[in-house]
């Protein structure tokens, strides 16, 4: 019997500004956000043929497998393509979870696309997104995986003009989780008063006074400690710092090869990319 093994490498992402604009009729809510990809990525490994059996290494994955999204994108599949056969898949974690950066996501939407490589099921990607937007608002993203101004869920996105390869990032994840329906609770909708779309075009060394996330206020409020995160970044040389999503990571952008060595609590994991 011959198998094949594909690997890829589901990358993060970071919310550049993030507003909670109204609550929708549907129990969800309305955004705004920019999405921009960063090259910190877990490993997603797929051999067939398989047993559909799943396996972690890495960072501990919490909850049941069977939950996994990898899984639940192989059982989306399934129910339009009865021919795809079962896999296994091996998925190694280093992207922190519960940290406002997107890894489940990835992982869910490059197990789609690997899957219809693979398998030549002919999806386009007009129909690829439809079928992340069935596995989390943040997945259909990941399909084109390029920096956008999304609204709706975060499903609905515009590609924007916004290359940063000339800047250095630091993340820091300082191991708390933040649930999102919590964070969420502690929001009260409304409009910006200043238009994220039009400021995130504007000079990187202006978003510190003009992009804001509407998460940070109640995720600092609980974790004060969290503050000092921001404070050490500006405090190192950041022109902007922010909490990606809902938390708990943060993002520091730092002029290209600019970055001292940052120390930070021990039990910090650090990024530099």
């Amino acid at each position: 019997m011959v198998f094949y093994t594909m690997i890829v490498f589901p990358n993060c992402k970071i919310n550049l500004g993030l507003h909670v604009v109204s609550k929708r009729p549907d129990g969800f809510h309305e955004l705004e956000t920019v999405f921009y990809p960063l090259p910190l990525t877990d490993a997603l490994e797929v051999i067939s043929p398989g047993n559909l059996q799943f396996a972690t290494s890495g960072i501990a994955v919490p909850g049941n497998s069977a939950d996994n999204l990898c899984l639940k994108a192989w059982h989306l599949l399934k129910q339009d393509f009865p021919a795809l056969p079962e896999v296994d898949i091996h998925l190694h974690k280093d992207i922190p979870i519960g940290a406002g950066l997107g890894g489940g996501s990835a992982d869910a939407a490059f197990m789609l696309q690997l899957l219809n490589s693979r398998f030549q099921l002919g999806i386009t990607e007009e129909q690829l997104l439809r079928y992340a937007a069935q596995l989390g608002s943040d997945c259909p993203f990941f399909i084109q995986n390029k920096p956008c101004y999304a609204t709706g869920r975060g499903e609905i996105m515009t590609p924007i003009d916004l290359d940063l390869s000339g800047w250095s990032f630091v993340l820091v994840y300082p191991g708390v989780h933040i649930n999102t329906g919590w964070a969420f609770s502690r929001i009260t909708p409304m409009v910006p008063a200043l238009s994220l779309r039009e400021n995130i075009l504007q000079p990187v060394e202006t978003w510190r006074h003009t992009i804001t996330n509407d998460f940070e206020a109640p995720v600092l409020e609980a974790h004060p400690e969290l503050a000092a995160i921001k404070d050490k970044l500006y405090a190192e040389g950041a022109v902007y710092a922010t909490m990606s999503g809902s938390g708990s990571a943060f993002v520091g952008i730092f002029p290209k090869n600019k970055i001292a060595g940052i120390i930070f609590n021990t039990g910090y994991k650090v990024f530099i990319l």
